[in-house]
């Protein structure tokens, strides 16, 4: 099979490039990145001189581009889009134009040329806050911030091209997902490089949001599953059960690598904060589907890789993320509050 893998300098992207070249040697990958700020070549790297990988840097957005590297492949799958709440918030007209009008680009271009099967990848935050239970597939689409409404928009989308026009559409709506090479303005990155380098770890609100979170290679396998065995015009939750709030978590970064509890801090909360997040998956794991890392070791496993790897997120840190950090925490660290002992 040759795969148009789009995103696929992202974080979840380039862990699925990781891990469909090693699971399937007879697999072709067109990997296709603007490269953004997060898309990063580095993560990459070691697939240069691999015959099965080229590269192609381009927008989803460019109708040409897309068509050129989707022409001889047999499937598509797409983690392409921006990706961060708290930009969202910043700028909401950047993520409407990747996360929607770039899924048309791409479900017209998979139709131009007869795919034979297309995998979206979403977000469990298109269910918004799931304060009871856990949201299966047919659940209420309820976004609450411009990042999370444009991937619920961009998923409606691809999936109409299956009504309308019988393209093999499947979509994946993924937990937060954790481990190598995820850009350092995600809680745990944030988390776990602000603390070896001592700085204050930034919690919002009080820390009581909870989220289920779920290590990359789980999340790739669960996507592989789908692009293989997935029926189209279904969607399918790929999530652990596993609950954490956000001051569990920051203690647990702190406790891994021997750092004081009193550089968490709580700062004013993010517009629409979505309080929990929680994902049904019996549809996935009917196919076959089961997370192999517990939540304590996909931690300790994400925790070492930036440890071992402080040269690839220092480069991202000293460079222009500097700027945005800034803009997004600066004035909240000023107004911070200490977590009260105990």
């Amino acid at each position: 099979m040759r795969i148009l893998v789009t995103g696929a300098a992202g974080f979840i992207g380039s862990n699925y490039v990781r891990y469909v070249l090693s699971e399937h040697p007879n697999a072709y990958v067109v990997a296709l990145d603007k490269l953004t700020y997060a898309g990063n070549l580095a993560n990459l790297a070691e697939f240069a001189k691999d015959p099965r990988f080229e590269f192609v840097r381009a927008d989803i957005c460019d109708t040409e581009a897309v068509g050129d590297a989707i022409a001889g492949c047999d499937a598509l799958v797409n983690f392409a889009g921006e990706s961060h709440v708290d930009r969202s918030v910043i700028d909401p007209a950047a993520f409407v134009r990747t996360n929607v009008e770039g899924i048309r680009v791409l479900m017209e271009a998979a139709r131009a040329h007869g795919l034979q099967r297309v995998v979206h990848v979403s977000t469990d935050e298109v269910y918004g806050h799931v304060p009871v239970g856990s949201a299966d597939e047919d659940a209420r689409l309820a976004p609450r911030n411009p990042y999370s409404a444009s991937k619920a928009g961009g998923e409606l989308l691809a999936l109409a091209y299956f009504t309308s026009f019988d393209l093999p559409v499947m979509v994946t709506r993924g937990a937060n997902t954790i481990g190598p090479f995820q850009y350092p303005e995600k809680a745990i990155p944030v988390f776990v490089t602000n603390a070896i380098e001592d700085k204050p770890l930034p919690i919002y609100g009080e820390g009581k949001a909870v989220r289920n979170y779920m290590y990359v290679c789980d999340h790739c396998a669960g996507i592989d599953l789908v692009l293989h065995k997935g029926n189209p015009g279904e969607v399918y939750n790929v999530g652990v059960e596993f609950e954490v709030n956000t001051l569990t978590l920051a203690t647990s970064i702190l406790d891994l690598l021997d750092k004081p509890r009193s550089l968490m801090r709580l700062i004013e909360d993010r517009p629409g904060h979505d309080y929990r997040y929680s994902l049904n998956s019996a549809r996935l794991e009917a196919l076959g589907w089961q997370p192999q890392y517990t939540f304590p070791e996909a931690l300790a496993e994400t925790v070492n890789w930036y440890v071992e790897n402080e040269d690839w997120w220092r480069a991202i840190k000293s460079g222009g993320y500097g700027e945005y950090y800034e803009r997004n925490y600066a004035e909240r660290l000023a107004r911070s509050r200490p977590v009260a002992a105990g």
